[in-house]
């Protein structure tokens, strides 16, 4: 077999990404999304997409995706190869300079359809053997107006909190026991908690929203129950967290919370709230459920 050139792409021939077929089952091009580079004006910047080739043609391709003032990618969220190619899959995966987690993205009840499960496995099969171990699978929700708008419940009520310090206090309490895969990672690391907190805290930082969005909640007697932070993300408006602080648990201030941020997004004039939470967190998913959300899709995620 031809032996692999396995390289980033270059403004000039960006578009050499465009020749491989895309999948109609997993993968961002399955949901009708298309693949565009910065010097075309679009998200995906040249040296973050790298290919296979053999004979001069594409057999796999990964492109790795950063906000528009990152220095380095946040994540690889487009993976594929060619039938009988896996391996060169796996090889482009082991020498592309970026150790990022690898969003695999997949339809709804995706193992239901032999075709898709099929997709989904061997990716997540090739993405294995270069190295990556699965870390979580996550249901993706979206509302839009043709979703019942729940109403408030009135249970909580919602306060600015400018101070950082007070937002970190609350990350830890929420953190110090949750269902949160991507949280216990962060907290299993050198780091620990303290690690976990300020790593959420720079997401909202991160998001291209306002901070004076951010909220605390309280209950009646005036102690915090959690924090929710509407936000939006370089896709548009999202439920950019929901936390219920250990000692306000069982009383499904979860639902409460998300209530609170779609409903604030909305009057922000939001066409659409997106959110996710892990498949273990079962609570989260019932608020999801509640209020309204359907499932669009399912991610894997690998680390």
């Amino acid at each position: 077999m031809t032996e692999l050139v396995i390289r980033a792409l270059t403004p000039s021939d960006a578009a050499l990404f465009t020749t491989f077929e895309d999948s109609p089952f997993v993968g961002r091009a399955a949901f009708g999304h298309r693949y565009t580079s910065t010097a075309d004006g679009g998200e995906y910047r040249p040296d973050w997409t790298w290919v296979a080739l053999r004979d001069g043609k594409v057999v796999a391709r990964a492109a790795w995706w950063g906000g528009p003032e990152d220095t380095e990618p946040v994540v690889l969220n487009w993976f594929d190869f060619a039938d009988g190619e896996a391996e060169a899959g796996a090889e482009l995966l082991r020498r592309a300079p970026f150790d990022k987690e690898y969003e695999l993205i997949a339809p709804a009840g995706w193992r239901d359809d032999p075709a898709v499960r099929a997709a989904v496995e061997e990716r997540v099969a090739a993405a294995t053997a270069a190295g990556m171990k699965p870390l979580v699978e996550r249901y993706r929700y979206r509302w839009t107006p043709g979703c019942p708008l729940p109403e408030r419940t009135g249970r909580l009520t919602y306060r600015p909190e400018p101070d950082d310090e007070v937002i970190l206090d609350v990350l830890r309490r929420v953190h110090s026991a949750t269902l949160d895969a991507h949280a216990r990672k962060a907290i299993e690391g050198p780091g620990g908690l303290e690690a976990a907190a300020r790593e959420e805290l720079e997401f909202f930082h991160w998001c291209p929203s306002p901070r004076e969005w951010w909220r605390l909640a309280y209950t009646p007697d005036g102690e915090v129950a959690g924090i929710q932070v509407p936000a939006h993300n370089p896709s548009g408006p999202c439920v950019g967290f929901i936390g219920v602080v250990p000692e306000a648990r069982g009383h499904g201030y979860g639902y409460d919370l998300l209530v609170e941020c779609t409903r604030f997004l909305v009057e922000q004039g939001a066409e659409f709230v997106a959110g996710a939470t892990d498949q273990g967190n079962a609570p989260m998913a019932a608020a999801f459920a509640r209020a309204g959300y359907p499932v669009i899709q399912e991610w894997v995620h690998l680390a």
